[in-house]
């Protein structure tokens, strides 16, 4: 992905609160859990239910939600195309962060296993 200082920028400003309501609304409709949903983010932010809760409520910005997440080491294995483009391509580091998450919480949605979405390397 080039360089796109305004999208970057968008991204970075929006508040995680606004879009987890559509993550949840789109792994339910899939016929997955909230707790599923959770276990996922869980495993990329390093957050608990309890601290995801505080992030919600905070209504922080991607941009904090991340610098207060402690990334999982195997979220770099998290590759493919997710909103026309390929994550492990993607420049700005924020942005290919978001787009980790997208990209696991659509893998959840599309009924992969829990398993292969967590990178498990066993």
């Amino acid at each position: 992905m080039k360089n796109n200082i305004a999208h970057d920028e968008r991204i970075a400003h929006l508040t995680f609160a606004s879009v987890y309501p559509h993550y949840l609304a789109k792994v339910e409709k899939k016929g997955r859990t909230k707790e599923e949903l959770q276990q996922v983010i869980a495993w990329l932010t390093g957050f608990d239910d309890k601290m995801l809760e505080e992030q919600i409520t905070n209504k922080v910005t991607f941009e904090t939600f991340f610098q207060n997440a402690v990334l999982n080491p195997n979220a770099e294995l998290i590759k493919g195309v997710i909103c026309g483009y390929r994550v492990e391509d993607i420049e700005n580091p924020l942005t290919q962060k978001v787009r980790y998450l997208d990209k696991i919480i659509d893998e959840l949605a599309k009924g992969k296993k829990m398993e292969k979405i967590m990178r498990s390397t066993q």
